[in-house]
């Protein structure tokens, strides 16, 4: 790229870079991104992505990262998701560029005036990001998905009656599948509870039933759910003739697809 590509933005410091070229490692496509501030989606991770050896993601934050008092901002973060390798501790340095697409004239550009439609980086309620990560080595992986939030999103509910809970010996038991976000689904519950409630507390996770389906966490719950001396404590009604009930609500706010670059 020539020095005539390369502009300085004095207010932030930052170095802005125009390109007619698509990101070389990653493209993350939003569609109608109005409805993640509808459903107050704070963050969005995107599948991991490998360059120079390594793997990474792109964290998004739609109404800015509120952990560093951003405001009015969108946040865009590339995170090194885990090495290929057997390292416990390591670093890694690395040169990477952000994208944001400029859809009215097909170049990608550096974030400003973002909800501005004529500037070309948000049309028809969507938009386009990238990135580019060195890591001594570089090759091109023609990867990228594409998200898309749910207008009228629906609430899943699921109704599990426990019964014979003083006779539960296994560790943990699963209830039966069902479907949500076109996905199927589990609750898993531990009588005697797991990691850091082991023996001390009940603890409950919601899982897909099929973790290869998707590339997120495959679960996720509570350790540390309820006390099992609350919980078996007949007076607050929790536990009733040996049996509980366990409910799950599932909302899906968006589906992530993969994105064709070829």
């Amino acid at each position: 790229m020539s020095m005539n590509n390369l502009n300085f933005d004095d207010q932030y410091g930052i170095l802005r870079t125009f390109s007619d070229s698509m990101p070389t490692h990653y493209t993350f496509k939003i569609q109608s991104f109005s409805l993640m501030s509808k459903h107050s989606l704070e963050r969005y991770e995107s599948e991991a992505f490998e360059a120079g050896g390594y793997k990474w993601k792109l964290a998004f934050y739609p109404n800015g990262n509120k952990s560093k008092n951003v405001k009015e901002h969108i946040s865009l973060y590339l995170v090194l998701a885990g090495a290929n390798g057997p390292q416990t501790c390591w670093e890694v340095y690395a040169a990477f560029r952000l994208f944001l697409l400029d859809q009215n004239n097909g170049k990608y550009l550096a974030l400003q005036a973002f909800t501005d439609a004529s500037n070309g980086f948000l049309v028809d309620d969507a938009c386009v990001f990238g990135a580019e990560v060195f890591v001594r080595k570089e090759r091109s992986t023609c990867k990228g998905e594409c998200l898309s939030m749910i207008k009228d999103a629906v609430m899943y509910k699921h109704v599990w009656k426990i019964e014979n809970l003083s006779k539960l010996d296994e560790e943990s038991y699963d209830s039966e599948t069902f479907i949500a976000g076109d996905q199927k689904w589990k609750i898993e519950f531990y009588p005697k509870g797991r990691d850091d409630g082991k023996d001390s507390h009940l603890s409950i996770d919601l899982a897909l039933a099929d973790p290869t389906s998707l590339a997120s966490s495959p679960k996720r719950g509570w350790p540390k759910f309820i006390r099992l001396g609350h919980f078996s404590d007949k007076s607050l009604g929790y536990l009733e003739n040996d049996s509980t009930i366990v409910e799950a609500e599932v909302t899906v706010l968006g589906t992530a697809s993969a994105l064709d670059l070829k």
